[in-house]
């Protein structure tokens, strides 16, 4: 599960909305919610991605930050490391073999220290 898939799930399950019912409302199947949901689909589109934000009649702070999630969550990312140092290499070679075996402490331990990265 994607984290925009675990907020789309609790944001229906708060309202007590089916994946059915959510599906007709925006437009899509039942199955690409249910797979959008579970992380077996990339990133909604931004029409996609705004019915979304519409249906459930969020705005500013909330939305943004529904689309921060949606951003972050490709479940099939791909890290081009051509032209960086043979430690970048590494780190995502280290990464891509680790990280199904990583329990959530560990995940949010690097994702709050990689956070404090500063950008280039």
């Amino acid at each position: 599960m994607t984290p925009f898939g675990k907020k789309l799930r609790d944001l229906r399950g708060e309202r007590g909305i089916s994946q059915k019912e959510m599906a007709k409302a925006i437009g899509v199947s039942a199955a690409y919610l249910s797979a959008l949901e579970h992380g077996n689909r990339g990133q909604p589109t931004w029409d996609k991605l705004q019915r979304i934000i519409q249906y459930f009649n969020i705005i500013w702070d909330e939305a943004e930050e529904l689309q921060r999630l949606a951003m972050i969550s490709d479940p099939r990312v791909t890290i081009d490391t051509g032209g960086l140092s043979p430690a970048a290499t590494e780190l995502a070679n280290l990464l891509a073999i680790t990280i199904a075996d990583m329990d959530d402490a560990t995940a949010r331990e690097l994702i709050e220290r990689l956070k404090t990265v500063p950008k280039r």
